[in-house]
Parts: C-alpha cells; structure tokens; sequence
C-alpha cells in the first residue's frame, strides 16, 4: 500500500483540478454558447463520462490517504477508514463491478497479444463521409471536394478493425472494408495499433471509477487528447481554424506521416494500456480475497 499522508494526497487533487477543471470550463463554455471543438469535445459527447465525476480526485486502490481531510471520501460506502488511512473498500467489490473489471482485463490481455497494424492511415473518417452528403461534424468543413475524397477511399485499402468506427461507416463505405467487425467480435479485432483503440482507454478506464482511480484516469485522458488530435489532424476535415496541421494522408508523404505519428503514439500508450491491465489484475486479486 502507498500511504499518502494529507499534504501529499492534497496536492495531488490539487493538481489534477489544476488541469481538468480548464477542460470542464471549455466545454461547458462552448456547449452554453452552442459552439463546438471537433478535437475536444469528443472527450465529453462521444465519451459520456459524469463531469461530476471527471472533476472529483479519487485515490487509486493500493492508496491509503491520511488526516482529517480524507474522511469526506467516507460519505461513499465504497471507501472505508482503516489503520492507514482512509481508502477503498474492496470488499465491497459488488458482482456487477467484477464482471465489468474481468470484461475490460480480458479486452486488453487480448489487444495487447496482437501485433499492431500500421496501414489504416485514418480513413475511417473518410469512410463515414464517403458518397454521403452527410457530415459527422456539420460546423466544421471539408477541406477537399466530395468527389476527391470519395477518389480517396476507393483508391486505398480501408482495413478498420475497431467496431465503434466502422458502425458509422456510410453503407456505401463498409463492403469496402477488409474486416467487418461486430460489437460482439470486440474481443477478437482489437489492437493497439488502432489510435481509437488507444483513445477508448479512457473509456474503460472511466467505466472502472471509483476503482481504479484518477491517477490512471489522467494518463488514459492525456493519452485520449494526443490520439483524437491525429485522428482529426488525417481526417477530411480542415481543423486549421483550431490550430492544427493536417495530415494529408491521400498523398504518399502524408501516409507516412500518418504513420510515424501513430506508431509513437502506440509507443506512448502501451506502459498505459498495461498499467490499466495491471490494475485490473489486482482488483480480481483483491476482490477474490475479500470473497474468500
């Protein structure tokens, strides 16, 4: 156990509602004046999370915080006071919370036996718009004809492996796929060398809260910012109004480009995958013990 003494436990706190608390202001400022950030908001409409919840630091499980300040955890059954500190309960660890921790371990134990794929390029994006006059983010536009991005898509192997981007294909896109993934083959297509992939650690990690605490969450959110920026920065959207840089991924350059950026970005996510891998395990471990 890490035993946190107050001084140290509240300066954590401090600095993580030193940085989020910028992004819930954001968000609820641009959401208040019916803006939209095409990067950034992904992180709080596509990825449902409680902002209550985002907002509030919370101790990860082999932490024990100390002082008076800590007993305000304690107004959450999930927590409890013991001889160093106040901390989570594991024995509290309900049915539902285990299922939903060996659901997510076995997700990753798989994704990270594969080997990662470096040859989408990001053409998701583009699948969704492909002969469609449709757009996904209607405030931003396109930098490219219609024409030119459908040349795009028909020109280039389109190998999406990831279910929650190819289920927003157009039906004139998804015959054109290499794999037709179904929810219920998760388990079976993902890789880490799927920048959604990498981004949707922040899903499984929030899905985990309070159990697995916001340590981990940050390193899942940061991680989250850095994939959705390439994801938009490929995309046949001009993102340039938000300071970004595209990524011509229908050119030779642009492809290889595309692809340095998401191999460091696989490079940066799997300590972090495994580490939320890690925290899984131990709350298996820990919730077998209580139930013994």
């Amino acid at each position: 156990m890490r035993i946190l003494d107050e001084e140290q436990w509240m300066a954590e706190e401090a600095s993580w509602s030193a940085f989020i608390v910028p992004w819930l202001e954001a968000y609820r400022y641009r959401r208040g004046r019916r803006l939209s950030h095409p990067v950034h908001d992904f992180l709080f409409t596509y990825y449902q999370m409680n902002r209550k919840v985002l907002w509030r630091w919370r101790p990860m499980a082999d932490m024990r915080l100390q002082g008076n300040a800590a007993r305000k955890f304690l107004e959450d059954s999930r927590y409890a006071a013991f001889d160093e500190g106040v901390g989570l309960a594991v024995d509290r660890f309900e049915a539902a919370d285990r299922n939903r921790v060996k659901w997510i371990r076995n997700l990753l134990e798989g994704a990270l036996s594969r080997p990662p794929r470096f040859s989408c390029f990001g053409l998701h994006e583009w699948a969704m718009v492909y002969k469609s006059d449709r757009v996904r983010h209607e405030t931003t536009p396109l930098r490219l004809p219609r024409t030119e991005i459908d040349r795009v898509v028909e020109r280039n192997a389109i190998c999406c492996t990831h279910y929650d981007a190819f289920r927003f294909f157009t039906n004139e896109a998804r015959p054109l796929n290499a794999v037709q993934p179904r929810q219920e083959e998760r388990g079976a297509n993902e890789q880490f060398g799927c920048v959604h992939f990498n981004m949707d650690l922040y899903r499984w990690c929030y899905k985990l809260v309070p159990w697995v605490g916001t340590e981990m969450l940050e390193s899942c959110f940061r991680l989250a910012i850095e994939a959705r920026e390439l994801d938009m920065r490929a995309s046949p959207y001009d993102v340039s109004h938000y300071g970004y840089e595209a990524i011509p991924i229908e050119t030779h350059e642009g492809r290889e480009a595309y692809r340095r950026e998401q191999q460091a970005l696989y490079a940066k996510g799997q300590p972090i995958a495994r580490a939320l891998l890690d925290e899984c395990r131990r709350l298996m471990e820990l919730g077998a013990l209580s139930a013994s």
